[in-house]
């Protein structure tokens, strides 16, 4: 049977394109269908807007820093005009990119929603069909807010960028790592910020250690962060927001965003009609190899909500090409995977939790917690962390965690120890570069913790 494309691939984020790209290179013949703009989440609406904005909100304290150190700089005010029409600016760039490289590796790109009508058939939203012996989805993932009186009124992580002003006052729901980031990010820009969350504490499944110093970090800087706290009610009221507490108490804000959760982007694309089997959230079910109950059909990224990180949607579109392409069948690897929390204080982690740890076997802890010198030098009080969580029984580093400035560039390297399969006394055995935060790594001698 021939076909029109060996490869068409549905969604055109970071996953989607990779996947594209490496499989043209093989002299595939490959098509993509995007209905919104080229980059997806991590691109448009997601890591790379809101790092810019990290950046931006983080310039707030420097002129104060700058005169603890000598430097005759007076603070001024944020320019969100002006920010976010360079910010748009750059995202239309990136963009720009991302259809060059389709472009120039040969892809065919369709800018329009598409459906699968069978397991070799892709219908666009002009009626028109394609045919390709394999279909890849890489829809990605979209935020939820959930149903209750007046939930209309809420905003999400992907109408943040696009505000015509910044709010006066705004609250934050929900306690994942997005809530926490931009709580920190509305509260760097000068935004009277308050976060709800449900439960006892945020950042729920991260090390415990970690997730009170990035709380007590975040609430030293200005935010107001209420636990176990939720909204039963919202209503308009003069322009603003007047919401309802489940402690039964009123508070009345300029914006109220959602952050409670994402959903696949997998509804209304046809897959259930065909065959493929979907799981929890909706989420499209695959294999090892990111293979669907359909042998044809194949999903990564977000979509498959196994590892939901825009690095791991493109080891995911790389190893799908590897088994699908190059005949080596590649499952990727989801374990050990390093990652930053862009939380103000910033947080990187690998490996497992202190409590997932002990919960596996015998360990001991090695903790510090101090004043790192830049900022104690300008008479900040935030503290950072520095954590190794070891095996007894092989002596390999089992989790690390750091709470620090910067602390996703160091978890980058520090995870290729991990990865590696480093013991504690690896680690004690590499000189200490000082002075530095990171150092701490290496100079912990006596466990504060053992199970």
């Amino acid at each position: 049977m021939s076909f029109d494309y060996d490869l068409f691939v549905i969604g055109g984020g970071s996953g989607g394109v990779r996947a594209a790209r490496v499989a043209a290179q093989e002299g595939v013949k490959v098509a993509l269908a995007e209905e919104d703009r080229y980059g997806g989440t991590c691109v448009i609406r997601g890591c790379v807007p809101k790092k810019l904005m990290v950046f931006a909100s983080e310039y707030s304290g420097m002129a104060e820093d700058a005169q603890a150190y000598g430097w005759d700089i007076q603070p001024g005010a944020f320019n969100w005009d002006a920010f976010k029409g360079k910010l748009h600016a750059e995202l239309d760039r990136l963009e720009g990119i991302y259809r060059g490289i389709l472009k120039n590796n040969g892809v065919e790109s369709f800018d329009q929603r598409a459906r699968l009508a069978d397991a070799h058939t892709v219908e666009l939203a002009d009626g028109t069909r394609k045919t390709a012996k394999h279909i890849l989805v890489a829809t990605g993932g979209w935020p939820t807010v959930p149903e209750f009186p007046g939930s209309e009124l809420a905003i999400t992580s992907n109408e943040i960028f696009h505000l015509d002003t910044l709010p006066e006052s705004l609250l934050i729901v929900g306690g994942g790592y997005i809530a926490s980031e931009f709580a920190g990010i509305m509260n760097g820009l000068g935004v009277k910020t308050t976060q709800f969350y449900r439960g006892p504490q945020i950042l729920r499944g991260f090390d415990e250690e970690a997730r009170g110093v990035i709380a007590e970090g975040m609430v030293e800087a200005g935010v107001d962060l209420q636990l176990n706290t939720n909204i039963t009610e919202m209503r308009a009221e003069g322009g603003k927001i007047r919401v309802t507490d489940t402690h039964g108490n009123e508070h009345l804000f300029d914006k109220v965003m959602y952050a409670t959760g994402r959903a696949p982007n997998a509804d209304n694309l046809g897959l259930e009609d065909i065959g493929v089997e979907r799981g929890k959230g909706g989420a499209i079910m695959v294999d090892a190899y990111s293979q669907t109950a359909v042998p044809s059909v194949f999903a990564v990224g977000d979509v498959t909500d196994r590892v939901n990180l825009t690095p791991v949607a493109i080891r995911e579109g790389m190893a799908f090409v590897e088994t699908v392409f190059k005949g080596n069948p590649t499952s990727p690897d989801h374990e050990l995977i390093p990652t930053a929390i862009f939380t103000q204080p910033e947080m990187g982690t690998v490996g497992l939790s202190e409590e997932d740890a002990a919960k596996q076997e015998a360990i001991e802890v090695y903790s510090t917690s101090f004043k790192p010198m830049q900022q104690a030098f300008a008479g900040r009080a935030q503290k950072v962390l520095m954590k190794l969580v070891v095996s007894k029984a092989t002596r390999k580093v089992l989790g690390c965690h750091i709470v620090a400035p910067g602390a996703g560039e160091m978890i980058q390297l520090a995870g290729i120890a991990v990865k590696m399969g480093a013991t504690k006394e690896d680690f004690d055995r590499t000189v200490a570069v000082h002075p530095t935060m990171s150092e701490e790594l290496v100079t912990l001698k006596t466990p504060v913790r053992t199970t």
